[in-house]
């Protein structure tokens, strides 16, 4: 019989079989060593709260045993929870490292980046769901974080009533800004003059639903955009209006063309941002 079957030992947990091991003391001591004391794994707590049986049986001789799928299965149903190094920035959690070192050399190299006076600060974080960098380069990670943060202050300073104006509508040389007087109007400057080629595309700035797409007196060919919240957008002295009255866009789509329509010395984009009916001035979110 023991030239055709070896000794074994099965593993069950809640009474199912789970998988076969050479040696229980053996095994025990390789689940203290990686579940309850492992280090390496970021575990801080272990708890088994369920019942491991084992039971000696005799299996065909040509079968292996399967002690790492037997302590995958335990680890899987164990209570583990896991801790990390968060690196924060102006109290918020920004990314989880595995060591304190690493964690550190990101906080350093984010107060070299930001200035000292930067809120920068390593926390311990326990969890029960491990999500960590691992072999990470600090300086992408530093560098990650400093653009996350750098956008999230870019899209702040572009939100106006909640709507987040995330495009320019054409790149170029503004020509007059905002309140200023000049002898071609009766009244200061209630947007911004963006010079341009005639035929340059137009993008609006924000989603939104298009409610006026055809002439308007001064303004020449013009497209009005309604961003909800009170927020319209005004694209003045257009060449050809692309986009329909009624039609919805979203942020970055082509809406017209630049031209010099209405009262206008020249081709450009007069850009106008209004915020329940009142005039805003554009450039304290978007050409900066």
């Amino acid at each position: 019989m023991l030239i055709k079957f070896k000794p074994v030992c099965s593993v069950y947990i809640d009474e199912q079989e789970i998988g076969y091991i050479q040696n229980k003391k053996s095994f025990e001591k390789f689940i203290k060593e990686n579940l309850y004391n492992n280090e390496e794994e970021n575990i801080a707590f272990s708890d088994i709260d369920f019942k491991i049986k084992y039971s000696y049986k005799l299996i065909e001789k040509n079968k292996k045993t399967n002690e790492g799928e037997v302590f995958v299965a335990i680890k899987e149903k164990a209570d583990i929870t896991y801790y990390m190094y968060a690196v924060n920035v102006n109290g918020v959690e920004r990314k989880y490292l595995k060591t304190e070192e690493q964690a550190k050399q990101v906080s350093e190299e984010l107060k070299t980046k930001f200035g000292e006076d930067t809120n920068v600060s390593v926390s311990t974080v326990y969890t029960k769901n491990l999500d960590i960098e691992q072999q990470v380069e600090i300086a992408s990670i530093s560098n990650e974080i400093y653009d996350e943060i750098k956008e999230e202050k870019r899209k702040e300073e572009a939100t106006i009533n909640g709507i987040y104006l995330s495009v320019n509508p054409i790149s170029g040389n503004i020509t007059s800004r905002y309140g200023a007087r000049e002898a071609i109007r009766d009244h200061t400057h209630q947007g911004l003059d963006i010079a341009a080629k005639i035929g340059t595309k137009i993008k609006v700035v924000a989603d939104g639903k298009v409610i006026h797409s055809g002439e308007m007196g001064g303004y020449g060919n013009l497209i009005i955009i309604d961003h909800g919240n009170g927020i319209t957008t005004y694209y003045g002295h257009c060449s050809r209006l692309i986009a329909k009255v009624g039609e919805k866009v979203n942020a970055g789509d082509i809406i017209a063309e630049v031209g010099s329509t209405g009262n206008s010395t020249g081709p450009h984009l007069h850009f106008e941002i209004r915020q329940n009916g009142k005039y805003v001035d554009p450039s304290k979110y978007l050409y900066k």
